[in-house]
């Protein structure tokens, strides 16, 4: 599996909608923005056929440390959940990608 960095998207995008590269790395930036932002608000963002981003409050619990065996507190946490739409899903499975 490859990883592909932000950077190579831009270059990605800006070859193929011939539009010069800093326009599209700015473009890319203030959009990555504005999902940070609205998560930070507790906001659901929806793109159709793509897919939705949420954010979740893990809740407060109690581990445990595996050298000492000691309980350690853990604080509520956020997180962002994915599920992906129906055209995303659509693809994925119609390229023989595994389930996810």
């Amino acid at each position: 599996m490859a990883t592909i960095t932000k950077k190579e998207l831009i270059d990605r995008i800006s070859e193929k909608t011939q539009a010069k590269r800093v326009l599209v790395k700015r473009i890319t930036q203030a959009l990555l923005d504005e999902i940070i932002a609205e998560l930070c608000k507790n906001n659901r963002l929806e793109f159709r056929d793509f897919g939705v981003f949420e954010t979740r409050t893990r809740a407060a619990r109690v581990a445990q440390n595996p050298k000492t065996l000691e309980r350690v507190k853990v604080p509520p946490k956020k997180t962002v959940k994915f599920k992906m739409g129906r055209l995303m899903r659509e693809i994925l499975y119609a390229t023989g990608a595994k389930s996810v």
